[in-house]
């Protein structure tokens, strides 16, 4: 093996390559799996995990490790090139043709929602939100399906750490309300949110999902009495599951259902 340059800093090198050890396949690794995957002693892959961990570019359960959005920050690779907001945009495009409604591809970054693409309807309502944008994860329907979804433990910082706010005279009045709401919202598969962020808006969401992994959340916003919150869900839900997972099947290749 050559000899490495003076300047060469070998725990950057093992820094990406813990980074690096995660991907669609192996989305959730162990200390032994990345000491194994880079070549490096269990103490040592623990180091480099815990730090990125107080970096906020990985997160963990207490067992297990996952990356997290904030892995956008080191490249513009996730938003250019062959990305999720790319393989999602025609798909969002199709959508929000055919429903007339605004549509989204969302995902969780603590205590937020970061909107990763999003096609506008002809008509907009009063919250003008765009690529980039966050809001609070707790009061939208894109944030309680993606909270909803996480262990346990991790649902419950979430909640712990959550200070609501009265946004409008609908929304979720305390913590104990929110995690009812989020229990039906994992039980169910989806999340409507009706008027509890903008008085003129209501959300309807859905998971995506690649095999076992979380990538997103699907939105589509809804005009006030533009259409009933039961036809939402009848005449709404199945669409946006199928384009949830076509969008999935594009991005990865089509996999195994989840388990």
């Amino acid at each position: 093996m050559a000899e490495q340059p003076d300047y060469y800093v070998k725990s950057a090198e093992k820094t990406l390559a813990v980074l690096l050890a995660f991907d669609a396949a192996h989305p959730l690794l162990t200390v032994t799996q990345v000491a194994e995957a880079i070549t490096v002693s269990r103490a040592a892959a623990r180091r480099f995990l815990l730090t990125l961990v107080d970096l906020g570019y990985l997160e963990t359960d207490g067992n297990a490790f996952r990356q997290t959005p904030r892995v956008l920050d080191i490249g513009a690779s996730y938003l250019s090139g062959l990305t999720l907001p790319q393989v999602a945009r025609p798909h969002l495009q199709s959508l929000a043709v055919e429903l007339a409604e605004t549509t989204a591809l969302c995902v969780l970054d603590d205590q937020d929602i970061l909107y990763v693409e999003r096609i506008a309807a002809p008509r907009m309502h009063s919250m003008n939100v765009s690529i980039g944008n966050r809001l609070p994860a707790w009061a939208t329907s894109m944030g309680r399906v993606l909270v909803a979804e996480l262990p346990e433990m991790a649902r419950e910082e979430f909640l712990r750490k959550t200070k609501l706010t009265h946004f409008t005279a609908k929304t979720v009045s305390s913590i104990d309300e929110l995690r009812t709401e989020l229990d039906a919202v994992r039980a169910q598969g989806w999340s409507l949110v009706a008027q509890e962020l903008d008085e003129g808006l209501r959300g309807l969401a859905v998971p995506v999902y690649r095999g076992a992994q979380l990538l997103g959340a699907l939105n589509v916003s809804v005009q006030p009495g533009r259409i009933g919150s039961t036809s939402i869900t009848d005449e709404m839900l199945p669409l946006m599951r199928r384009v949830a997972q076509d969008i999935a099947d594009d991005f990865g290749g089509r996999t195994a259902a989840r388990t």
